[in-house]
């Protein structure tokens, strides 16, 4: 009787062990996993807006009345979008929480643009004005 219940503690033992070992590489995937996804997000809102400065830039110094139409991804999980001082001020939610990027942009921005903040491709209309760049989308 005194053996069986010795194996039965090193089978609990053992399973405990197997258990333990597989929560911690589970926890491990889901925290790299994670930080992919955010990269991702920020690679894309990247592309984004450095498409968004690179076509404001090229017609502003076509001047007035020059436009272009782009098609631009968005990524998931963008709370906000200005623009302060020139520069494209993005709020966006990761796994780790809000963070706001900014994008430096060469040329005078207006303040007005407003589009929709649901991710997705976005078709934005990038014109010239007497003074400065207009972003809306189409």
């Amino acid at each position: 009787m005194n053996e069986m219940g010795q194996i039965s503690l090193e089978y609990l033992i053992v399973v405990a062990f197997v258990v333990f070992a597989v929560i911690v590489i589970l926890g491990v995937s889901i925290f790299y996993t994670s930080s992919a996804q955010d990269q991702i997000k920020i690679s894309q809102l990247s592309a984004f807006a450095n498409k968004i400065t690179g076509s404001a830039e090229a017609v502003y110094y076509a001047g007035e009345p020059s436009k272009v139409t782009i098609t631009a991804y968005l990524p998931e999980g963008v709370q906000n979008v200005q623009v302060i001082a020139d520069n494209l001020v993005v709020t966006m939610v990761i796994s780790s929480g809000a963070t706001v990027l900014a994008f430096e942009s060469n040329v005078p921005l207006d303040n007005s643009a407003i589009f929709s903040l649901n991710g997705g491709l976005k078709r934005l209309v990038i014109s010239a004005g007497a003074d400065n760049v207009h972003i809306t989308e189409s």
